[in-house]
């Protein structure tokens, strides 16, 4: 058999979505170490631009290999509503039966990511998503403090608002919701279910798991011991790197410092 009569592969059941604004080096970083895996596998790329009217769109228009939809301006819409709305554009185009959400500041090295986190996904048919709670691998011993201390102030928090105190919320001091850096969601029963990621003014997602999980369908949560094993992730980089914080906030100065350790990697 020669390389002509080689057998087309099967187009893959999941498609990737990712949404762009004004992140021209993190989104060219994302996109090309996706690029030679997803044209080989056919596996379909939407990126929704959300009106960045800079460079990065641009970069985007002159990509064949990926569906671009080009968003009005979403106005004044906070940056997660406008995140969510995106990825609902890109849910009613899609035809497979699963949607892999990535964030532009999300490197993928290890395509196997993909295989693996299908094969938890379809391992029973009703499982809604997978993905992992935690946006960064802090290890064992940094994660064991941070629960520790949320905990406390947690209740601490509690006890004061019991004895009528003035304090702040009390937050839970466990993650619960699955972080759409890289996650997979079973599109085929959201939409049999008619569900979306952004039904309220919440985390797009948040509710729609709160949602599936109320239905009765599993969510299967991922450690960060092993999607990081796969991945690399800046947290809060698309924010840093749309100049939101400014440039003396620390999340500007982590996103600037993990750039740049990530390109020097590559080099």
């Amino acid at each position: 058999m020669n390389a002509f009569n080689l057998p087309t592969p099967p187009q893959a059941n999941f498609s990737l979505v990712l949404v762009n604004y004004k992140t021209l080096d993190l989104t060219r970083m994302c996109l090309e170490l996706l690029r030679e895996h997803v044209t080989e596998q056919q596996i379909p790329v939407w990126v929704v631009d959300n009106d960045s009217a800079d460079a990065s769109l641009d970069y985007l228009r002159s990509l064949d290999w990926i569906n671009l939809i080009e968003r009005p301006s979403p106005g004044k819409e906070a940056g997660h509503i406008a995140h969510g709305k995106a990825l609902d554009l890109v849910l009613d185009k899609v035809a497979t039966d699963y949607l892999f959400l990535l964030h532009t500041d999300t490197f993928v090295y290890d395509k196997e990511v993909f295989s693996m986190m299908m094969r938890e996904c379809t391992k029973t048919p009703d499982i809604a998503a997978v993905g992992c709670v935690e946006q960064i691998n802090r290890g064992m011993l940094r994660d064991t403090w941070r629960l520790t201390s949320r905990f406390c102030k947690h209740y601490v928090r509690r006890a004061k608002t019991q004895l009528g105190l003035k304090t702040k919320e009390p937050k839970p001091y466990r993650e619960t919701h699955l972080k759409s850096f890289c996650t997979l969601w079973n599109a085929r029963l959201m939409k049999s279910q008619g569900l979306h990621f952004c039904m309220d003014d919440r985390v797009p997602g948040y509710t729609l798991q709160d949602r599936m999980s109320a239905l009765g369908y599993g969510i299967k949560f991922l450690s960060p011991r092993k999607i990081f094993h796969y991945l690399d992730h800046i947290q809060s980089g698309t924010v840093a790197a749309a100049g939101t914080y400014g440039k003396d906030h620390r999340r500007t100065k982590m996103y600037q410092a993990s750039l740049k350790r990530f390109q020097g990697q590559r080099a």
